[in-house]
């Protein structure tokens, strides 16, 4: 093989190294959201299947999520920003039409004077996190790789205006560290692509933080992406595997399946549907006893049963066991943030891995489908490494994630009137130049970046709490002299220190 600046040019196993997920201290209780809104009790916690949703004050912005989520991932690698040669980010929370996120995160490369980073913004609505991800993976494989990591960001704050949507919103930041011998590969030759173009959910207002949305459309193209790109990587699985008595590639070979997460029934569905996109591509259903039953559905075409009830409900039904163990634990993060967007698939796999023993994470193959309205659509798959040893890195990634759990129960409740008022006050500040956010800074998690103002030319100027302010539970927010403020509890974390003084970059982003 050859080699390329004292390494093989074709790196072996490449993929997911690391990963560090934030999402913001504040959710609102889709309970009782529903009473708010006036809506049928079950609608947005049994009808969507959703329990809470993150969301962010003023004080945080698409920069300072990936600000944060970036120095969380360095600073438990024990990385110095030298060691970083790619670097790009996924989002579709637009702040600027050309300056992207990642310019905002070189700051952080600064001090090292690194700035040979390659990687700019990747942007195709909750597409742009696999973008991301498929791009630095072929840079690693690349005879542009200079050994080096790369490191792959998604993140967005979905919000919208009033109505039914608007409990399919969340917020949060995902990153990876991509490199040769990861204990999370992406398989090569496994993914399978489908896109067209439509206008089921897009952004054409740049003064407005909320999207224009067609519902209905918008379920259709998820389920067509999800059809189309599940045919052409069973396809290609079952090229791979020519001649190793393998007839026909179904759910049974993934370990575990994840979705991108608009709302988890949808998840729930989707599976459903691929259970029914098994039981058509099977040349002879009948001989297996576990489609009894379903013989009805044999003639029907995939197209004409997107929003088929009967088809559904006996597909939900027959891959029920399947979905509780495949799927499920997938949810976590979801159920209790919401929709993040671009981050929205990888926090299902950061739930996913946080949930298992690390016994059952041993060389399992995990199915991924990826989904950006427009549309963009990839199902690709993960193999988990087999070494599970004491100081392997997929020992060290799982032990990682297991206080996330402790950090959803840590955040602060806000009622659904004052997060109403909260995003009253964001679409209305979204591009306001100059403005400073009237957000409390002290309730966000230790270490998080946040915006500390906006000045007359639209330089946005951020600083991060130094230290770890306390983290108090069941506060609330109220209007008070025409601003917001948080009103806590008496309930502190038992580790919480005081507050710190912030450390800032003022001026054009200069650190001081």
């Amino acid at each position: 093989m050859n080699k390329q600046n004292g390494h093989h040019s074709w790196p072996e196993d490449v993929g997911i190294i690391d990963i560090e997920i934030y999402f913001p201290a504040y959710f609102v209780d889709q309970g009782e959201l529903e009473v708010f809104d006036n809506v049928s009790k079950g609608k947005y916690t049994i009808g969507l299947g959703q329990n809470r949703m993150g969301f962010c004050s003023d004080r945080e912005d698409i920069n300072s999520l990936c600000l944060t989520v970036v120095e969380q991932l360095m600073r438990k690698r024990g990385l110095t920003y030298n060691q970083i040669g790619r670097l790009e980010v996924g989002t579709e929370t637009i702040i600027d039409k050309s300056k992207s996120v990642k310019t905002v995160l070189m700051e952080l490369f600064k001090d090292c004077g690194n700035h040979d980073v390659e990687g700019v913004d990747s942007t195709n609505a909750c597409y742009g996190g696999t973008a991301a991800l498929f791009n630095s993976v072929a840079w690693v494989e690349s005879s542009a790789w200079d050994g080096r990591y790369a490191l792959v960001v998604a993140g967005d704050i979905a919000v919208y205006a009033e109505g039914n949507a608007r409990p399919t919103g969340g917020a949060g930041a995902v990153a990876m560290l991509i490199g040769p011998n990861a204990p999370i590969v992406l398989e090569r030759g496994l993914r399978s692509t489908y896109m067209e173009h439509v206008y089921d959910f897009y952004k054409p207002n740049l003064m407005s933080e909320y999207p224009t949305v067609d519902g209905k459309l918008s379920v259709q193209s998820y389920a067509k992406a999800l059809d189309k790109c599940y045919e052409g990587f069973c396809r290609k699985a079952e090229k791979l595997s020519k001649g190793k008595d393998k007839k026909c590639f179904t759910l049974k070979d993934l370990d575990a399946m994840l979705f991108h997460t608009p709302y988890c029934k949808l998840v729930q569905k989707s599976l459903g549907r691929l259970s029914f996109n098994d039981f058509k591509r099977d040349p002879d259903p009948d001989m297996h006893l576990e489609y009894r039953g379903l013989e009805i559905y044999r003639d029907l075409n995939l197209e004409d049963t997107y929003f088929n009830k009967d088809v559904e409900k006996a597909f939900v039904d027959h891959s029920k066991a399947m979905f509780e163990k495949k799927t499920k634990p997938s949810l976590l993060i979801a159920k209790e943030v919401g929709n993040m967007y671009t981050p929205s698939l990888y926090a299902c796999l950061v739930s996913y891995i946080a949930s298992q023993r690390i016994e059952d994470l041993l060389g399992i193959r995990v199915g991924m489908f990826s989904y950006g309205s427009g549309l963009a659509a990839t199902l690709f798959s993960l193999r988990f490494t087999e070494d599970i040893a004491k100081g392997s890195e997929l020992r060290y990634l799982h032990e990682s994630l297991q206080n996330v759990q402790s950090r959803l129960t840590n955040r602060i409740k806000v009622s659904p009137e004052n997060f109403t008022e909260i995003l009253k006050l964001r679409n209305v500040t979204h591009h306001q130049a100059p403005y400073s956010p009237i957000g409390t800074v002290e309730d966000l998690f230790p270490k998080t970046w946040y915006l500390e103002y906006v000045d007359d030319k639209h330089r946005r100027n951020y600083s991060q709490l130094r230290g770890a302010p306390c983290i108090t539970l069941n506060g609330h927010i109220s209007k008070v002299s025409n601003s917001l403020h948080i009103e806590t509890s008496k309930v502190t974390d038992e580790f919480c220190k005081p507050s710190a003084t912030p450390i800032s970059i003022k001026e054009g982003l200069q650190l001081v």
